[in-house]
């Protein structure tokens, strides 16, 4: 069976699906990996490292699409949705597309990529269960944003992170205030502190005191009642309208103290929840820095523009949307291993076997057989029951030449 790697066409995306020391994985599992020429060139991972390690490298990419069996990618047609369109054409119905493709997000080219019968996994689908943490992309990708996160701040704020005694005088210490402590979260938190930073971090979690505390950081308590604020998978839950003005009104005091405010707060599926307010970045010092990881889905901060620098009030907000593309070749690395990891999971006597009795694999399958298979996007496209072929046996084999 072949499997083939393309270069991504995502406008300034860097990372690549595979990198060169995944290769022999996949070929002592029997697969035979090709690679569109330059493929990894933006990760600084030339074509003689791909084929040191046995890759087969096409200059063609509409061939190493055609020619394959399994098509790895960073963003697939859902999370690349305009440049995307150009790899439909190659595709044939019952080829499989593994990559990340925000099916919540983007349930019109979920459902084109039905009709064009692909077998679709999205890897943001991943169950947070234990024997798939291997394979969790969102967490993987996570960690490398909380990190360059801390990285923009301290290079935009005119200060800098440690306290230092010095000849010249005593350097305070930065204050950075983190909000929400999922895994990017984390690791700002742990990366702030690790530059010197006094950091304070609020989750509406109670439950993640000790993670924030473990990491040398404060856990800011807020007047809310958040017994059930633990959603499915580790996220947050959506809280009240009245819930969420409370958090506003109180967050605006710790904000208007800090160099810098990390806000990571997301909800899968929805806008991001609005925590900082306009008001409440206008009473932040000029020179302050807020860093928005939620910019994609609208942002925590009121102000944010998805990838712009914004200046209010001599405060910087920053609205980035893609910073693992800003660490390529680690960001490729881990999500390599996220993905090998699952393809070798369907990966039985040299064939892929897809056992929709197993949760990773049925959880994650997207399209196939020209339907919507997940559950919950077909509630969200208020499709009726799923229909199964006539005779469709629990697992299927595909074989290539």
């Amino acid at each position: 069976m072949k499997v083939a790697v393309v270069k991504e066409s995502y406008p300034g995306e860097r990372r690549v699906a595979l990198v060169p020391n995944m290769v022999p994985l996949l070929t002592k599992a029997g697969w035979q990996v090709l690679l569109e020429s330059g493929a990894g060139d933006a990760a600084g991972l030339t074509d003689n490292l791909y084929e040191a390690k046995g890759a087969k490298v096409v200059s063609d990419r509409a061939a190493a699409i055609g020619q394959a069996d399994v098509l790895l990618q960073v963003r697939t047609l859902g999370a690349n949705p305009e440049a995307g369109q150009a790899d439909l054409q190659h595709l044939k119905p019952g080829q499989v597309v593994i990559g990340m493709s925000d099916p919540l997000g983007q349930l019109p080219r979920i459902q084109e990529m039905a009709e064009k019968k692909l077998i679709l996994f999205a890897m943001e689908l991943i169950p947070r269960i234990t024997r798939a943490q291997s394979m969790d992309v969102l967490s993987s990708m996570a960690t490398i944003a909380g990190y360059k996160a801390v990285l923009q701040a301290a290079d935009h704020l005119p200060k800098m992170f440690p306290m230092l005694m010095t000849a010249a005088g005593t350097l305070a210490a930065a204050k950075v205030f983190v909000i929400g402590a999922g895994v990017a979260g984390l690791q700002a938190i742990a990366s702030a502190r690790r530059l010197g930073a006094v950091v304070q971090a609020y989750d509406v979690r109670p439950a993640v005191k000790e993670q924030i505390e473990s990491l040398g950081a404060k856990f800011v308590e807020l007047d809310l009642d958040t017994a059930n604020a633990e959603g499915q998978g580790g996220y947050a839950r959506e809280l009240s309208e009245a819930q969420q003005q409370q958090q506003r009104d109180q967050l605006a005091d710790l904000v208007a103290e800090c160099d810098v405010c990390i806000t990571t707060a997301a909800i899968p599926g929805k806008p991001s929840p609005l925590l900082v307010t306009a008001a409440g970045v206008r009473r932040m010092e000029p020179g302050s820095v807020v860093v928005d990881l939620a910019a994609e889905r609208g942002g925590n901060c009121e102000l944010t523009q998805s990838d712009q620098t914004v200046l209010e009030n001599g405060v910087t907000i920053l609205g980035p949307t893609n910073l693992p593309s800003e660490v390529p070749q680690h960001a490729s690395q881990m999500y390599s291993k996220n993905i090998v990891t699952f393809l070798l999971h369907m990966t039985k006597d040299g064939q892929l076997e897809i056992d929709l009795k197993d949760e990773i694999v049925r959880d994650t399958l997207t399209t196939k057989d020209g339907q919507v298979q997940n559950g919950r996007l077909r509630d969200l496209l208020k499709l009726g029951p799923l229909v199964q072929p006539a005779t469709t046996p629990p697992v299927d084999h595909l074989a290539g030449e």
